[in-house]
């Protein structure tokens, strides 16, 4: 990418107040080796567009300089977004699969339900009509009652984890399951927009910034506020974790 002048901004205002790169690391969380790479525009050095331009808003706007204006000269000038940054499909609840089923699936399994019905219906009547109305009755009882207890013991076996997520501004999210599955792979949010409930057995999941609500098993989990990349582990127990920069998962 050719020079844009960002670089030479950002050191000339930062020699201007006499500040050194240390100080910067410590109110913005940026490491120094980004923030060099930064004022040399070493862009290969850093972990792509969408947190090249995160760090560029922060360390101008702690420069006190126009740091949307420069992190859109640099979106400008990298030819905008590249292949990391675009959406991609984005991943459904498991309910897609069966929205994709076709109209004639739906009405096969309906007749076929009728059919079973009306076959049971009649051979309820031949039981009762030959006498055996109170066998079959606590038959259907005791039918009844095992059904009830296999659908509570499934709902109280109901694994995992359920975590959902609103954004509160523009934020790249990605978010992997227990398998290591991406369930949002490499997405950026709008404004008030979600994603989820998704639910599995543990969660890994990193944002670009901390602009995003997230709520685990329907309750609000608390975030760290911050402008640079952030990410954390949930546990089968709802428990969340900071993950540090190499422990973060990464997506497309």
């Amino acid at each position: 990418m050719e020079p844009t002048g960002i670089g030479s901004t950002l050191r000339d205002a930062r020699n201007r107040r006499k500040i050194d790169l240390s100080e910067v690391e410590e109110a913005t969380k940026i490491r120094i080796r980004f923030l060099r790479a930064l004022e040399n525009e070493d862009w290969d050095v850093l972990p792509g567009d969408i947190y090249t331009r995160a760090f560029i808003k922060t360390y101008a706007s702690y420069l006190g300089l126009d740091g949307e204006r420069l992190a859109e000269d640099y979106r400008e000038s990298s030819g905008g977004a590249g292949p990391a940054e675009r959406p991609p499909p984005r991943v459904e609840p498991a309910l897609s699969g069966r929205r994709a089923t076709g109209r004639s699936g739906v009405g096969g399994r309906v007749l076929a339900v009728i059919v079973v019905a009306a076959l049971i219906g009649i051979l309820i009547a031949i039981g009762l009509a030959s006498g055996g109305g109170d066998s079959s009755s606590k038959k259907s009882d005791a039918a009844a009652k095992t059904g009830g207890a296999n659908r509570h013991r499934a709902k109280a076996a109901a694994p995992g984890v359920a975590v959902s997520l609103e954004a509160t501004d523009e934020v790249w999210v990605c978010m992997v399951d227990a398998s290591e599955e991406p369930v949002i792979d490499g997405l950026i949010l709008s404004p008030g927009e979600q994603e989820g409930p998704f639910r599995s057995k543990e969660f890994s999941v990193a944002f670009g910034n901390g602009s995003v609500e997230m709520e685990i098993n329907g309750k609000p989990a608390h975030l760290p506020e911050s402008s640079s990349p952030i990410g954390f582990a949930v546990d089968e127990d709802g428990k969340l974790t900071e993950l540090q920069e190499g422990e973060r998962p990464e997506c497309a």
